[in-house]
């Protein structure tokens, strides 16, 4: 979709610019640098690079973001309005990984909810147990983490479509991380530094496949509930690390309908982005573009007792990072 100038003055962002991809009909995508007053510059214009990508412009962050605050400064020849270009997912990762069971009261609530047969405890008891059992992972600094495909990646406005096999499609919104530095063992002290910036993601899951029906015992089946074509709504826009005072700070909201359904602070992060992004580092080797996404506070589909249909509206917000909007499409009604 194209942006409207409402939706444009609606999805301003934190700092002086942030990166995008973006195109038009007589245009193909191509990397971009947007300004707060909803102007854009096509970068490879700019810097003299016509095969750019914002993936390649990530491998090289260092260099390069002295020259993109230049741009951002100088204004000069060449800007277009926003509304003019259709907003695509902001970079083309080559690795995505994703973190569950990352926010404490959301884990807590999950905790209770799932009551074992035969435990009939009160309710604060078992909550306070959750609450320890939150307490040790923290502690033993063992995140959750595993693998997403960038397949399953889409635009910030794009109507996401509900494939028919999925029962009960969720909402998960998300803070994601954006590496600008390759990261390989790095401590969590070091982590933020190869971080190039911030961006949202809501990364939806059908509830019904989350766990193996014909084997129960071999656990998630994170490929079948969370990676079909368009479930990974991201962007609009890569907000430079710099931009973002504390991204442990942060507000992430997600309003269906326009009613809000997720309304929580980074704050409740078991572990913060430093210590996931450390902690993949130590199994995976982070290269420039690729995205970490820090988990999903409360407030998802299965906690309402009402999961996505077809011709719902997602709007998700996180604070400095603008806004995103996609409508739900029942797979065969497009």
């Amino acid at each position: 979709m194209f942006v409207k100038p409402e939706d444009a003055a609606s999805a301003l962002f934190a700092g002086p610019f942030a990166l995008t991809t973006l195109s038009a009909p007589d245009r193909p995508a191509f990397p971009a640098l947007v300004t707060p007053d909803a102007q854009v510059t096509d970068l490879r214009a700019a810097l003299g690079d016509d095969r750019l990508t914002i993936r390649g412009l990530l491998g090289t962050w260092e260099a390069a973001l002295p020259r993109l605050r230049a741009l951002a400064e100088d204004g000069g020849p060449g800007r277009k309005p926003l509304a003019d270009f259709r907003v695509h997912a902001p970079v083309e990762p080559r690795q995505v990984f994703q973190s569950g069971a990352n926010y404490r009261q959301h884990v807590i609530d999950l905790h209770v909810a799932h009551r074992a047969p035969g435990d009939d405890r009160p309710e604060e008891e078992r909550r306070a147990e959750a609450a320890e059992i939150m307490d040790r992972r923290a502690a033993e600094d063992l995140p959750y983490v595993f693998i997403g495909l960038p397949s399953a990646i889409t635009g910030p406005y794009d109507d996401v479509v509900l494939p028919a096999w999925a029962e009960k499609p969720d909402w998960e919104l998300e803070l994601a991380a954006v590496i600008g530095r390759p990261a390989y063992q790095v401590s969590v002290e070091e982590a933020l530094d190869h971080v190039a910036g911030y961006t949202i993601a809501n990364d939806l899951t059908d509830r019904t496949t989350v766990f193996r029906r014909d084997m129960p015992q071999i656990g998630t089946d994170w490929l079948r509930s969370k990676n079909a074509p368009g479930f990974t709504p991201l962007g609009p826009w890569i907000v430079p690390a710099a931009s973002i005072a504390d991204p442990d700070d942060l507000q992430v909201t997600l309003k269906l309908n326009g009613e809000t359904m997720q309304d929580e602070s980074t704050k409740d992060m078991i572990f913060g982005v430093a210590r996931v992004v450390s902690y993949v580092s130590r199994t995976a080797h982070l290269l420039p573009g690729d995205l970490v996404l820090t988990g999903s506070p409360a407030g998802n589909g299965m906690h309402w007792g009402r999961l996505l249909r077809d011709g719902d509206v997602m709007e998700g917000s996180i604070t400095g990072l603008g806004v995103q909007r996609t409508r739900c499409v029942a797979e065969g009604a497009l």
